[in-house]
């Protein structure tokens, strides 16, 4: 009796003790849902399905066995005001973290490098508002407005990740060999401003190691 009684008493432990332990792995295994948020860069101009930044990084992140899933917050055309004028609906409860990548359209039309800085600060406030986790990838402006201009405007990244403490890209280019275009025939698009395939899966080679670190920073 005492000895059934035991037994009853250690089965019931073992069997709170699998309860435990299985809600801790479910949690530690928990799919991190990340918003890459941009322009065209983003949503996959001129590619066909499979081949844009969102598929690949997705791709990239399920070979390495993370537990994640990359939605398509891109616009093509969009500028940091775009972007701005959006993101309180893109950011829904679901999210855990995401990807910044917008300026280029606004260089593009040579705005106001003030204007832009104005924009992405409140894209990253907004996330952070809402507790997601935020990955800001830099541009680099043409030299065409000035030294002045491109100074401003390749500036304006890393000084609102260091006053925002968010993770930051220095270029969302970086895994191309060259900053130079016309070096780069082979890994862009006709029109010389988009990656084709193959220059975006170095993009995401790249940029992977620091997705990755955001998606431990949204688990904090």
């Amino acid at each position: 009796m005492k000895l059934g009684l035991k037994y009853g008493v250690l089965s019931a432990h073992s069997k709170a003790l699998a309860v435990v332990f299985g809600l801790i792995g479910s949690v530690s295994s928990a799919e991190t849902t990340i918003v890459a948020f941009g322009d065209s860069l983003i949503h996959g101009y001129g590619l066909t399905q499979g081949d844009g930044f969102v598929p690949q990084l997705q791709a990239w992140l399920t070979e390495r066995g993370v537990a994640a899933k990359v939605i398509n917050g891109g616009v093509s055309g969009d500028t940091t005001m775009g972007g701005l004028s959006r993101v309180a609906w893109t950011l829904t409860p679901d999210v855990d973290a995401m990807i910044v990548t917008l300026g280029g359209n606004d260089f593009l039309r040579g705005l106001d490098p003030a204007a832009s800085k104005a924009n992405i600060t409140g894209i990253v406030e907004t996330a952070q508002a809402q507790g997601v986790e935020v990955l800001l990838t830099g541009m680099q402006a043409p030299g065409n407005y000035g030294p002045d201009y491109k100074q401003a405007f390749d500036a304006l990244y890393g000084e609102i990740a260091r006053e925002y403490d968010t993770l930051l890209a220095d270029s969302y280019f970086a895994g191309l060999p060259s900053d130079d275009p016309a070096q780069l025939g082979d890994l862009m698009q006709a029109d010389g401003i988009h990656p084709n395939r193959e220059g975006v899966a170095l993009i995401v080679d790249a940029l992977g190691p620091q997705v990755l670190d955001l998606i431990e920073r949204s688990k904090d």
